[in-house]
């Protein structure tokens, strides 16, 4: 069985603790897209662990990992992830797989990465590891896959520091190199979880172009970048906050208009730690976008939607969510692709009562306050998308399973 997890905002949802969560009934986890400038976050037994390049499912001794082909792979990046890894006790030799149809990110992409948005009029806010830059050179047939690493004919055109730094990592490499769909066809009975990266608004077709990531983020490029073909997909779940965060330059019709001391904004942001798990930059943050969170339903064929950090609400007497924008003086109702359109979007907001108490000792839908059930059914109703998980704390056990994702419905 074949699983997908997306974000389903603008990436930081929380996949890594999701996918740390559903990765003890899998038996691989397959990341399909991005590269080290992202960021999950897994909070186990009081301990945090920050990954960048490496499935969430390694933390788990008996799981196999992959890296699939829709990555931009920074050995040096890489190396220093599992070095942490090995420091807090966690043995991944022998369990970490990269696709061999996956792309290396070179040194030099990464000052080509920051001197290229320096020279935008308006900078997209990139991340500066050359993620862009390696994906552009993968589009122009320029790049360099780990498939090319013994070829020569591949190799002539890079420049001498390039083919340096690649000798310097080939040897590390050569053992985790793998044909990742003949893997994953040799091991098509087992279940199977495969874990985007960003978020759904940040696809660079379906997201919000061109304050977009590189890569594909969207629900079909586990199929197209993963390994496996689109009907070989049982299940697709969207991961989002109860509020609505980004990272970086962009439209972002519902952000908060207060970012002062004391203002929502920063009591959210100080909660929910709404700080970059790569870059460390503090986050914007703003009110659950429904028309964004709709699309990205429609666009994903989300089955089912994982929602996080609805705790962050729970002293909150009241708090509100959109549902419609104002562009132009005119209602809008569907999520427009026009950069300007959204820029210039009024969020129309409705109110909800708070429940004011803490719900991260709720271990099942009934022990969640109504307050909260009528919340997450309101969201339901409106995205035409059942809610399955909710996430009530950080940690991996503060977790309510409506619906196993590993059940054929």
């Amino acid at each position: 069985m074949n699983v997908v997890i997306i974000g389903a905002q603008w990436g930081d949802e929380g996949k890594g603790k999701i996918v740390d969560y559903l990765a003890h009934e899998a038996g691989i986890v397959v990341r399909f897209s991005g590269g080290a400038n992202a960021g999950h976050t897994i909070v186990l037994a009081g301990e945090r662990y920050a990954l960048h390049l490496v499935p969430s499912g390694i933390l788990y001794p008996d799981k196999m990992v992959v890296l699939g082909s829709g990555m931009v792979i920074d050995p040096e990046a890489l190396f220093s992830e599992l070095g942490d890894l090995v420091e807090r006790g966690i043995d991944w030799e022998g369990r970490v797989l990269i696709s061999d149809r996956a792309h290396i990110v070179l040194p030099r992409y990464k000052e080509v990465d920051k001197a290229e948005d320096a020279r935008r009029r308006k900078p997209i806010g990139t991340t500066g590891r050359g993620i862009g830059v390696a994906y552009s050179m993968k589009a122009s047939r320029d790049g360099i896959r780990l498939a090319d690493l013994g070829d020569p004919d591949r190799l002539v055109n890079l420049e001498p520091e390039d083919r340096a730094f690649l000798d310097k990592w080939r040897g590390k490499l050569a053992p985790m190199i793998v044909d990742a769909s003949a893997y994953l066809a040799r091991h098509r009975n087992s279940w199977t979880l495969f874990e985007g990266a960003q978020g759904a608004l940040l696809d660079i077709d379906t997201g919000t172009y061109p304050f977009v990531s590189s890569g594909m983020s969207c629900a079909a490029g586990a199929a197209a970048q993963g390994g496996i073909g689109p009907r070989h997909i049982d299940r697709i779940l969207g991961v989002f906050k109860a509020y609505t965060t980004r990272v970086g330059n962009g439209p972002f019709p519902t952000e908060f208009d207060d970012d002062s001391p004391g203002s929502l904004s920063n009591y959210i942001r100080a909660t929910g730690n709404e700080y970059g798990v790569t870059t460390g930059r503090p986050r914007r943050c703003g009110y659950l976008d429904l028309v964004a969170l709709r699309y990205a339903c429609r666009v994903n064929s989300l089955d089912r939607l994982v929602l996080t950090h609805i705790d962050v609400y729970d002293a909150l007497p009241e708090f509100d969510a959109c549902v419609a924008y104002k562009i132009n003086k005119r209602l809008i109702e569907d999520f427009p692709a026009s950069i300007k359109d959204l820029e210039e979007a009024e969020p129309v907001l409705k109110k909800f009562p708070g429940w004011q108490t803490p719900i991260d000792a709720c271990a099942s839908w009934e022990e969640l306050p109504l307050r909260t059930r009528e919340y997450i059914e309101f969201i339901e109703d409106f995205t035409e998308t059942p809610v399955s998980i909710i996430s009530v704390g950080s940690d991996r056990l503060k977790t309510i399973v409506k619906e196993s994702p590993w059940i054929r419905s």
